[in-house]
C-alpha cells in the first residue's frame, strides 16, 4: 500500500517547471515523483545535520552532492566540524 503524502507548495523556476514537463511528458513520470526523489537525495546528502534521525535509503547509496543549497549549508556548518564521510 503506498504511503500516505501531504499536500506542500514549492516555487521551481520557470526552467525547472520546463525541464520536469519535459521528463514528464517523456516518462509519463509525474513530477511529484521527481522532486520526492530530489528531497530524498538531499536528506541522504544532510544527514549529518539531522541528529537521531534515521538513514533515508539503501546504506551506502552516493550522496555527493554539488549544489547551491549544499555551499549555503556548508557555510553554516560550524568552524572545525567533521562532515560525516559516507
Amino acid at each position: 500500500m503506498p504511503r500516505k503524502k501531504i499536500s506542500t507548495t514549492i516555487y521551481v523556476t520557470p526552467e525547472q517547471n520546463e525541464q520536469l514537463k519535459l521528463l514528464h511528458e517523456r516518462t509519463k513520470v509525474p513530477a511529484s515523483v521527481y522532486i520526492r526523489e530530489g528531497i530524498d537525495l538531499m536528506l541522504r546528502h544532510y544527514a549529518h545535520l539531522l541528529p537521531g534521525q534515521l538513514p533515508l535509503g539503501k546504506p551506502g547509496a552516493p550522496a555527493d552532492l554539488t549544489s547551491p543549497a549544499a555551499d549555503r549549508a556548508r557555510e553554516h556548518e560550524a568552524p572545525g566540524a567533521e562532515r560525516r564521510e559516507k
